[in-house]
């Protein structure tokens, strides 16, 4: 049993996360700046569509309804260090957040293993 705790503790040194946030388009240049200064410097940005407990909305356009269900939203992808973590967290949320429905969302994912294409590095150095 304590040769397993060793190999596990040994296999894993490096602990990483992937945060995965769902944000509101216009807070993104906000919530970039702040991850930048924090030491961040590595994220995929993506515009995504979707909606949660806000439903959409609808919307008249040349004397038509429309019902509008998938709302315009950016998604953040970003792998760092454990000790990273937190205070990414924490300037997504202080960045994205009115206090208002439809601020989004975020996810933590713990990640096993990291590798560079371009040299085979691999866990933290690939980051």
């Amino acid at each position: 049993m304590l040769c397993l705790r060793l190999y596990n503790f040994y296999r894993h040194e490096d602990k990483m996360t992937k945060i995965e946030a769902i944000v509101q388009p216009n807070r993104l240049e906000q919530i970039k700046g702040a991850l930048i200064e924090i030491g961040v410097e590595g994220m995929t940005v993506s515009e995504v569509r979707g909606h949660g407990r806000q439903k959409g909305h609808t919307e008249t356009y040349r004397g038509r309804e429309y019902g509008i269900d998938l709302l315009p939203k950016v998604k953040l992808e970003l792998v760092l260090e454990d000790k990273f973590v937190d205070p990414a967290v924490n300037a997504i949320i202080e960045h994205a957040a009115t206090g208002k429905i439809g601020d989004g969302k975020i996810f933590l994912f713990k990640v096993e293993e990291v590798i560079r294409i371009r040299n085979q590095e691999r866990g933290v150095a690939a980051l």
